[in-house]
């Protein structure tokens, strides 16, 4: 007898809970608070769990391989289902939507979502600040058409000047070339200012600190220096490869004069530093050694629509299936999101941060963290 080939429709990756409904229904009023008083400010949406590089620290091959199972295709959630989940938070305070992955580029017509995104207004009728992360491989081919579907600005990963070097951490031997030529174009369709982020591992890509600053350095481009950070189960992080953000800004000081600048807004992740020179400014994101869990007001959606409250989360909260059970109002669905943020007080990084180095985060139970190629970073 043949076998049957089952082909799921959908696709449980991560614990989650579908959302209780409250009772009683507040209307929402654009200022939404968690326990810890930080309101939802921010929106970050993976559109897909599939990239073409992989990067140790995110996607390893050991793992991400061809017999890796990515996530079909009727797990996804719609452009209509994003749309519609996205009105719901703009209305409880969300202002800023970052798309991210794996990497948002590899997600079929997006610039179609960009443009429906393009068309929502904050209570206050101002349009929403809309952004992307990408590695910058596919940016040539897509800026244009991006920027034309309402995008505002890209952030791109990149971890270094030298081939070779950028060569062995995207692990598909992908040119830095055709990353900077990326870049390039998207500067010149206007998707700007361009921050370039650049994740740094202590005796992998350290010594890219320095030519890094020099090729971005009156360029424009905001280059960011991340910690190494130990989010998801894969990526074997230890704590001797992290290089401080300290550290980053000392090597830094061995070459350029260099100024702290205030931020930008509440909540910001980069501490920020200019050239005393003018020659631009770069950030640092020290999500490791200085937690900045106290202002945090992101919130995570999945490519299948789990709603995450904290990048280091090991649990979610399941909105696709309010969204397609078909018995449950946009009003119902906004209720459930409010309690869940009103109910939010996670705060990873300090707890960890007050933990011997292998110590495990109460709480945790030592449940899997979610993978960060799974909602982004």
């Amino acid at each position: 007898m043949t076998e049957k080939k089952i082909i799921p429709l959908a696709d449980i990756r991560y614990a989650a809970r579908v959302p209780h409904i409250p009772a009683q229904l507040q209307a929402p009023t654009g200022l939404l608070a968690d326990r810890l008083a930080r309101p939802l400010h921010d929106l970050r949406i993976s559109v897909t769990d599939r990239c073409n590089f992989r990067c140790s620290y995110c996607m390893p091959s050991e793992v991400f391989n061809k017999d890796y199972a990515f996530l079909p295709q009727t797990s996804l959630l719609s452009f209509e289902e994003i749309t519609r989940l996205t009105k719901i938070f703009v209305a409880h305070g969300v202002e800023k939507i970052r798309l991210t992955g794996g990497e948002p580029l590899l997600r079929k017509h997006l610039e179609v979502l960009i443009g429906m995104l393009a068309q929502l207004k904050t209570p206050q009728g101002k349009p929403l600040d809309i952004t992307l992360t990408t590695n910058g491989s596919l940016l040539v081919k897509k800026a244009q058409a991006l920027k034309d579907a309402g995008l505002q600005r890209v952030t791109v990963s990149l971890d270094g000047l030298d081939d070779a070097v950028f060569r062995r951490m995207n692990d598909v031997d992908f040119p830095v070339a055709d990353v900077l030529k990326g870049i390039e174009v998207a500067h010149k369709v206007g998707l700007a200012p361009i921050k370039v982020n650049m994740v740094v591992k202590r005796g992998t890509n350290d010594a890219e600190i320095l030519p890094m600053a020099r090729h971005f350095r009156n360029s424009g481009v905001v280059l960011r220096f991340i910690e190494y950070m130990d989010v998801g189960a894969t990526n074997g992080w230890r704590m001797d490869e992290v290089m401080p953000s300290a550290e980053v800004i000392e090597r830094l000081q061995q070459e350029f004069a260099l100024e702290a600048i205030d931020p930008n807004y509440l909540g910001e992740t980069a501490e920020r530093w200019r050239y005393a020179d003018g020659g631009g400014e770069i950030g640092v994101i020290s999500s490791v050694t200085k937690a900045f869990c106290g202002d945090c007001n992101r919130a995570r959606l999945s490519t299948e629509g789990k709603l995450f409250l904290c990048l280091f989360a090991h649990q979610g909260h399941d909105l696709r299936t309010l969204l397609r059970d078909g018995n449950f109002s946009d009003e119902q669905i906004s209720g459930a999101v409010a309690h869940i943020w009103q109910g939010r007080d996670d705060r990873y990084s300090e707890l960890r941060a007050a933990l011997p180095p292998d110590a495990s985060v109460p709480g945790s139970d030592g449940a899997r963290r979610v993978e960060m190629s799974y909602i982004g970073g």
